[in-house]
């Protein structure tokens, strides 16, 4: 029995690597992440790769003249995490990067336009870091360990790598630098663990933009709120909402009408195979865009830990 707790603990690490690599592309800044600030043994390591299809109207770059977009893209992702010391405190490092295929039809120019293409999205790499309430323990220490109010923080970082054709109205990738600072609360009460995050994503220029122009945005800013229920038996499960605003867009200094104030809604599902082995399932939607992004996402994911004393 402790050693399933203890495994249903550090099991949850992953699930926000997960999602993070859903967004890596064209729908950055838009995460859903339970458990984000969740402390786990030091020395530990995970391996996640899933599957995550989206469909809808994914929001681009509205600075060209598209509309109407119905597409789909279907993701594999690949990620890895490591626990550690820092400070006397935890912290964790996560990178991955996702293989996507996108394909859809838009409206360009009143003109129906379709779009098919694969490639690798934008990698994601993030430290975090729990600066209350959270500890660095060991494997043997941790199973008496209680959670109560946990603080943290984390600065995520996705370079301009990926598929990417300047010639081309839609990409995977946005040839650009962002950087996404967050701030986050983890508060348990008996089963229930309730989460605030509070995030802004700040982007570099992309100098090789459709048209031969340069695009820059505004920072992005995101209110994310999960409510989180821990079984007996060592699954969990959970309901997510966030709310992002901002990142409106300039095309050779002039503005685009495409300043942001969206809602999504999510859910998901985790659940213990065996002490080192996980599977998870995601879903999420958007329930009002000012500028799209009304496209609704499911993701199954597997995860295997090892080291620490696993």
């Amino acid at each position: 029995m402790e050693s399933t707790r203890i495994g249903m603990r550090a099991s949850i690490v992953i699930a926000p690597l997960f999602l993070l690599l859903l967004v890596s592309g064209p729908l950055a800044a838009q995460e859903i992440e339970p458990r984000s600030y969740s402390n786990v043994p030091v020395g530990v390591n995970f391996l996640v790769a899933g599957a995550v299809q989206t469909r809808g109207g994914l929001s681009f770059d509205s600075s060209v003249p598209i509309d109407d977009e119905d597409l789909k893209t279907t993701s594999l992702v690949l990620g890895y995490a490591h626990a550690f010391p820092l400070w006397g405190r935890s912290a964790k490092f996560d990178a991955g990067v996702p293989y996507m295929r996108l394909s859809g039809t838009a409206d360009y120019l009143g003109a129906p336009v379709e779009r098919k293409v694969t490639g690798f999205g934008r990698p994601v790499m993030r430290l975090s870091y729990n600066f209350h309430g959270a500890p660095a323990l060991g494997l043997a220490e941790f199973k008496d360990w209680k959670q109560d109010l946990v603080v943290g923080a984390s600065l995520q970082v996705s370079p301009p790598l990926g598929q990417y054709d300047a010639d081309r109205i839609v990409n995977i990738a946005s040839n650009r630098w962002s950087f996404k600072p967050e701030l986050g609360l983890s508060k348990a009460a008996g089963p229930w663990i309730t989460e605030l995050k509070l995030a802004a994503t700040f982007y570099t220029d992309n100098e090789e933009f459709y048209g031969g122009t340069t695009r820059s945005q505004d920072p992005l800013y995101a209110l994310q709120g999960n409510l989180i229920r821990g079984l007996a038996s060592g699954a969990w499960w959970s309901l997510d909402a966030t709310y992002f605003a901002g990142g409106r867009s300039q095309v050779d200094g002039r503005y685009n009408r495409d300043l942001q104030r969206n809602w999504r809604v999510g859910a998901s599902l985790s659940l213990p195979v065996d002490r080192k082995n996980s599977v998870k399932v995601a879903v999420s939607s958007g329930v009002y865009a000012r500028t799209g992004n009304e496209f609704d996402a499911i993701g199954v994911s597997w995860q295997h830990r090892w080291g620490g004393g696993f």
